[in-house]
C-alpha cells in the first residue's frame, strides 16, 4: 500500500502561481510519477509526468508555464504551475503506479478572472 498526499491547491488570481506538493508514504526514488487534472464534467487528463531520471513530459496546454519535479530524499513530487488561466481550474491528483495504480485524494485549484 502506498499513501499519496497533495497539498497546496488553492484559489489564485489569473497569471498567478500555485506550487503543489504529492508526499508519498514510501521511496519513489525507482517510479515515475504523475499530476493528473479532472475539470468539472470532465476526464480526468494527464498533465505532467516525470520519471526516475527525472525526463518529463507535459499536456500542450501546460508546456511553458508547469514545471514537475521530485525530491526523492523527500518522497515529494512538485507541480509548479505560473501563468495560470481560469481553464486550468480543476481538482489536481497525483499519481503513481506499483505493480496498481495509485492516486491521492485531489487538491483543488480554482483560477479566477
Amino acid at each position: 500500500q502506498v499513501q499519496l498526499v497533495e497539498s497546496g491547491g488553492g484559489l489564485v488570481q489569473a497569471g498567478g502561481s500555485l506550487r503543489l506538493s504529492c508526499v508519498a508514504s514510501r521511496s519513489i526514488s525507482l517510479n515515475a510519477m504523475a499530476w493528473y487534472r479532472q475539470a468539472p464534467g470532465q476526464q480526468r487528463v494527464l498533465v505532467a509526468r516525470i520519471d526516475s531520471g527525472s525526463t518529463t513530459t507535459y499536456a500542450d496546454s501546460v508546456k511553458g508555464r508547469f514545471t514537475i519535479s521530485r525530491d526523492n530524499t523527500k518522497n515529494t513530487v512538485y507541480l509548479q504551475m505560473n501563468s495560470l488561466k481560469t481553464e486550468d481550474t480543476a481538482v489536481y491528483y497525483c499519481y503513481l503506479y506499483i505493480w496498481r495504480d495509485y492516486w491521492g485524494q485531489g487538491t483543488q485549484v480554482t483560477v479566477s478572472s
